[in-house]
């Protein structure tokens, strides 16, 4: 018997071996061969693809090459080389042996689906779809092409196009993990974040330990806000995979959304011990940082994600709002100016820039802003800030007509994203004078904590807060620590305690001395450290008009000042914003106005039952007409002597965080007086709720009211 038909023989026992998974047997075997006949081609090629198989490409590739060499016309062979070098990184190769086996025969639908894989990881969507539709013309019911079709749709932002691929593959491979999974991350990109979830949940019915799905569905849980379900499933992706850099970086998100903030630092710092190039974790570990007020630090981390990629549009965006909050405009300018070179429907970087600059028509930016709200392709999260900074540029350019229409857009699109229970809202308006009654206060007289420390600036947002804070922190002695939530963390740790079963304010008639005493020490204890000399500290929160019943009865001795402004004016400038941070009140017209109207309500009752001159109200009218005789009001209430640096306010450097960080960097104008009257003709259901404007152009006098809380929230 001649060796050809023995060799034969041990060949087809071989392969046995090899497709039963019998690897080693097989490797044994195929050895046996070449010791008979060191050019035997097909063992070479078999031989080669056992230590693919087994993680050893470098002699998978030696193998390969050398059965090509033997017999150069074997298509199948120039394709799984080209395997091998895909997995080791050599693209530029493998694409050349795919395409060398096509040459040789071009019916491979499964080569044509390998190039384009290859070449979608060079970047090259666009030669990709074609091999990708190549192959779907050679085998129309291919699950495989249609999920890599769809991958490729993706990466040229053709997102119809991908999730049409996707759902195709599920159709013809219901149990495609992969395809699931892509499929709601486009589904995400659309902004279809319920579809998005609904798939992301009948995956990990299918798998449960599939990590990437726990990871992605926490993606779209924070798209929708909620955040607790997405920690959750963060924590189960880490722990079906604990060294996952990503995860560790999306859960810091989550993490910091819901203000816990020294746990998303260690989350980002665990991304960085296991890849200290994620780019992402060093800029989301800034933020971070940035929010602890440790602001060297952050710029730290930002600077390493910049020397990583140094075309991070994100990071720039970040290292202008730096900029921005410490008046250096012409630094935050450049660093808005770059993100958006880099990515120019950067949406956000286009609202920060036009926070803090000055239009004027024929203005390349604003027509670039006006290309970007007029695409019909934008995400809703892009068009509403696209919106919001058209409005300001055409503000700026006198266009009040369509400056009006994008605030519309803007709010409207805002109103749609936010969960606002006005009837819960407004309720809480009139739940709080029944139990902050004048013998509440006369119970409690003389209970909390002494301290003067605390100068609480308060009111409606937009009112003013944040010039009297920038007036008041001019002085050496007072300290300006921006808008804190010491007073919500202190009274949640304080009166959630001892299982009490009231909610707030209910609860508070039920509590004692000692215990105001204790939540007044608690939010003492979280005041930021101040530098010597420094007496007072501000804490700006507009919203804490609502508390000034408990600071009254923890703090008897901090002074409460009430910022007002034209409540016109107020609304409107309120409606013009963007807020980043709550205030879901402030995206439809009418739930401004009737929130607005309880506030009043609120705040002459708050007069009422607290002694004459345990409120100091500050008009902004009367800052802009008499700043000094108005600063010197503020720092008698203060009792602290005069400095004439607090009419140089402007001039005071210090990071302002708030939307009006630009204004106080500027002498006072009257410009902002009497802004409402260029939106008169728009702003009806905001006039309605606010009372009806006198033929002489005032509007009357706002009386006591007691909101009539709406069956169900009115659509936006």
């Amino acid at each position: 018997m001649s060796q050809g038909p023995f060799i034969q023989l041990l060949l087809g026992n071989a392969l046995r071996h090899h497709q039963a998974g019998r690897l080693a047997e097989a490797e044994r075997i195929y050895r046996q061969i070449l010791a008979m006949d060191a050019h035997h081609a097909d063992s070479l090629h078999l031989l080669g693809m056992i230590e693919y198989q087994a993680g050893r490409h470098e002699l998978a590739v030696e193998m390969i090459r050398k059965a090509i060499a033997i017999d150069e016309k074997q298509a199948p062979w120039h394709s799984n080389l080209g395997t091998v070098l895909q997995a080791q990184g050599t693209l530029d190769q493998a694409a050349a042996c795919y395409r060398q086996a096509l040459a040789l025969k071009p019916d491979l639908a499964e080569v044509h689906i390998n190039l384009g894989n290859v070449l979608l990881a060079q970047g090259k969507p666009d030669e990709a779809v074609a091999r990708y539709e190549r192959a779907l013309a050679l085998q129309p019911e291919s699950a495989e092409a249609f999920y890599n079709l769809g991958n490729a749709r993706r990466a040229q932002d053709n997102l119809d196009e991908a999730v049409t691929c996707y759902e195709r593959a599920l159709a013809l491979q219901p149990d495609s993990a992969a395809a699931r999974n892509n499929l709601g991350l486009a589904l995400v990109e659309q902004g279809r974040i319920a579809d998005a979830i609904t798939h992301y949940e009948h995956l990990l019915r299918l798998d449960p330990d599939h990590a990437d799905g726990h990871n992605n569905l926490g993606l779209a849980l924070v798209e929708q806000g909620r955040i607790a379900d997405a920690i959750t499933h963060y924590e189960c992706a880490l722990g079906l995979n604990p060294d996952h850099a990503g995860v560790h970086n999306n859960l810091g998100i989550a993490l910091l959304a819901q203000g816990r903030i020294a746990d998303a630092i260690t989350h980002y710092e665990r991304a960085l011990q296991l890849n200290p190039d994620h780019a992402n974790a060093h800029n989301n570990l800034g933020i971070a940082l940035k929010d602890q007020g440790k602001v060297d630090d952050a710029m730290a981390h930002y600077e390493r994600a910049l020397a990583i990629n140094p075309d991070h549009p994100e990071v720039l965006n970040n290292l202008g709002n730096i900029f921005k909050e410490h008046g250096e405009f012409d630094n935050a300018m450049a660093h808005y100016g770059r993100a958006i070179a880099i990515r120019p429907d950067y949406a956000e970087a286009h609202f920060n820039r036009a926070e803090i600059k000055s239009f004027h028509r024929g203005d390349a930016d604003l027509a670039a802003l006006e290309a970007l709200a007029g695409r019909d392709d934008l995400s809703a999260n892009k068009a509403l800030y696209a919106h919001f900074a058209l409005a300001k540029a055409l503000e700026d350019c006198g266009d009040y007509i369509r400056a009006f229409e994008h605030l519309r857009k803007g709010n409207a699109l805002k109103r749609r994203q936010i969960d606002y229970d006005e009837p819960a809202v407004l309720g809480l308006f009139q739940r709080i004078p029944s139990v902050f009654d004048r013998s509440l206060f006369d119970r409690f007289q003389g209970a909390g904590d002494p301290s003067s420390v605390p100068v609480f600036v308060l009111g409606m947002p937009r009112s003013g807060s944040t010039l009297i804070e920038q007036i008041l922190a001019s002085h050496p002695q007072i300290h300006g620590a921006g808008e804190l939530t010491g007073l919500n963390i202190a009274a949640s740790s304080v009166l959630n305690a001892g299982g009490r079963q009231a909610p707030y304010p209910e609860c508070v008639p039920a509590l004692d001395g000692v215990t105001l005493r204790g939540l007044g020490q608690h939010y003492l204890a979280g005041l930021p450290a101040v530098a010597d000399g420094k007496t007072r500290i501000v804490d700006k929160l507009p919203e804490n008009f609502l508390s000034i019943g408990l600071i009254r009865l923890v703090l008897p001795n901090a002074r409460i000042i009430h910022t007002v402004r034209h409540p016109i004016d107020t609304c409107v400038s309120c409606y013009s914003k963007l807020f980043l941070n709550g205030l879901n009140f402030t995206y439809d017209l009418a739930e401004l106005g009737r929130y607005y109207r309880c506030y009043r309500e609120l705040m002459t009752h708050w007069q009422s039952v607290l002694p004459p001159g345990a409120i100091l109200d500050v008009s902004y009218e009367d800052v802009v007409d008499d700043l000094e005789g108005q600063a010197r009001r503020l720092l008698d209430y203060c009792g602290l002597p005069w400095d004439d640096r607090c009419i140089s306010f402007h001039r005071t450097s210090r990071p302002v965080k708030t939307a009006s960080a630009v204004q106080v960097r500027q002498p006072l104008f009257r410009g902002s007086l009497q802004r409402w009257r260029n939106y008169e003709a728009d702003i009806a259901p905001l006039l309605r709720e606010l009372g009806e404007v006198t033929p002489g152009g005032s509007p009357r006098p706002l009386t006591r009211y007691r909101a009539k809380l709406p069956s169900q929230c009115p659509p936006s």
